[in-house]
């Protein structure tokens, strides 16, 4: 059977995170809306700059939902930045290297594969 979802409902069991920093605990900012294979969809909302993060086992699905943000993804050598507005998509290669930049707010939703690995340096590493 299929299950449906009000977002809305899910992302009032959040708090929007004002000002966040790749140190910033987001704990109560993100709300597991449903598994999907090997991780889950996620939705929640903030303001400022994530952490570095990647998933070495698949593709990251990012939905917007509200708001903007910048997307820099990293792998080695290669960086680029997309900016993203609500109603787009962007789909992050496994194991690529990313982080959001959201100084007005965004409001998302991704579709994440586990594990995610996350670090709190200013660059991503390398390799």
């Amino acid at each position: 059977m299929a299950q449906a979802y009000k977002l809305e409902e899910v992302l009032g069991t959040v708090t929007f995170l004002e000002g966040r920093t790749p140190r910033t605990d987001t704990k109560g900012t993100f709300a597991r809306v449903a598994d999907y294979r090997d991780g889950g969809i996620f939705t929640g909302g903030f303001s400022g700059t994530s952490q570095w993060e990647r998933h070495p086992n698949g593709d990251e699905i990012v939905q917007i939902l509200k708001g903007s943000v910048t997307l820099t993804l990293k792998n080695g050598a290669q960086e680029e930045s997309v900016d993203l507005t609500a109603g787009m998509i962007a789909i992050v290669p496994q194991n690529t290297w990313h982080q959001f930049y959201a100084p007005d707010g965004v409001t998302l939703m991704t579709t994440t594969p586990q594990p995610t690995e996350h670090i709190e340096d200013d660059e991503p590493p390398a390799g």
